[in-house]
């Protein structure tokens, strides 16, 4: 029996990357996973392998940032299958890089959109149904980066993720008595697309693999292992927490 039986969770930012692998191992886990992202086609090609992999999957595509979408998106989960146990809110950008006097307010904007108001609005929908549900596990991808570590040209990224472990915090304590737990994941560098966006050369990608205690940086497949611990009842006494699954880069000075 798997992790995540009986269970209905919704994972965004599952188009590629983290969250793709996490959607597929929820499936496998037997969870029923509806997938978000703003990539339709993507989304269409992820519930296809979900389902020839005998899992069960909805394609919902929209932007986070939307409101409108992050209502819709728990509707029609609820809808189509009655309950929300688990929510993945993954998607995320890392947006304008660059020193703060040249960085535009609309690009600030719409890091802070994307990444942290969009973790608002999707808590605002999906809690009420969790709370319907009996409970449930809320995850929000944030980063070591404005966390444990500082890195030059990545202000709005930071704040923008620093943000949602202090809504996590918030979240946890007014819904814990509601049997809802809400957690943070804290990734390391990831072979990912919008990674290979920040480090896409051969010396860029050793130097970021150097700055990890392990040498390397992690599959998405690894970091979706760690998504996993929190959706499930492995975590049944975790909340409030930002887990940090980042390959020693926090603690690593060599």
């Amino acid at each position: 029996m798997g992790a995540l039986e009986n269970k209905v969770a919704i994972v965004t930012g599952a188009s590629a990357g983290i969250g793709r692998a996490t959607a597929r191992l929820f499936a496998k886990e037997g969870a029923t996973v509806v997938v978000a992202a703003r990539r339709e086609s993507e989304l269409g090609v992820l519930v296809d392998a979900i389902q020839e992999e005998g899992g069960q999957a909805l394609a919902v595509a929209g932007d986070v940032g939307d409101e409108h979408f992050a209502r819709k998106l728990v509707d029609e989960t609820l809808a189509r299958f009655g309950q929300l146990d688990v929510a993945f809110n993954n998607a995320g950008i890392l947006g304008a890089m660059g020193p703060v006097p040249e960085m535009s307010l609309a690009e600030w904007d719409q890091v802070i959109t994307t990444n942290l108001t969009s973790a608002f609005l999707a808590a605002k929908y999906q809690l009420p149904a969790m709370g319907s549900a009996g409970g449930g596990s809320l995850i929000f991808t944030s980063t070591f980066v404005g966390y444990s570590a500082g890195m030059p040209g990545m202000a709005a990224y930071a704040a923008s993720k620093a943000g949602l472990i202090g809504l996590t915090q918030v979240l946890a304590c007014e819904y814990g008595p509601h049997n809802i737990r809400v957690n943070a994941l804290l990734p390391g560098g990831t072979d990912t697309a919008a990674a290979r966006e920040f480090a896409n050369t051969p010396e860029a990608l050793a130097f970021v693999a150097n700055l990890h205690a392990m040498k390397r940086t992690a599959k998405p497949e690894e970091i979706a292992q760690s998504a996993l611990y929190l959706a499930s009842d492995a975590s049944s006494f975790t909340t409030g927490s930002a887990l940090l699954v980042d390959g020693g880069v926090s603690i690593n000075r060599v």
